[in-house]
């Protein structure tokens, strides 16, 4: 085998490795318009993981940089209970609900 024969045996295999890889897709979620329903039904993800970019969220919003994780867990409860009764609420407006207004 010749060293260009070597080349492009070596480059088909990798374009034939890479080929057969799974690819991940990116998913980006406007938080906006994720519903109560969707965030207790699992729909989107773990409902822990929303739960946590809320808290960032919203003590970002207060320039708050201290997470409480006792504080987090029973706001992510008190959400996950006022979601079960009200599916169809954005849940960026019920955090805001359960946890007051921007300051």
């Amino acid at each position: 085998m010749t060293k260009l024969m070597r080349v492009a045996f070596a480059f088909g295999l990798m374009l034939a490795l890479n080929a057969a890889l799974p690819s991940r897709a990116q998913v980006t979620l406007d938080m906006s318009k994720v519903t109560c329903d969707q965030f207790t039904g699992y729909k989107i993800t773990n409902p822990q993981n929303i739960a946590i970019w809320l808290s960032g969220y919203h003590s970002g919003t207060r320039s708050n940089t201290v997470v409480d994780t006792q504080d987090l867990m029973a706001n992510a409860r008190k959400l996950q209970d006022y979601c079960l009764l009200n599916p169809q609420t954005p849940v960026m407006q019920a955090v805001e609900t359960l946890l007051g207004a921007r300051k």
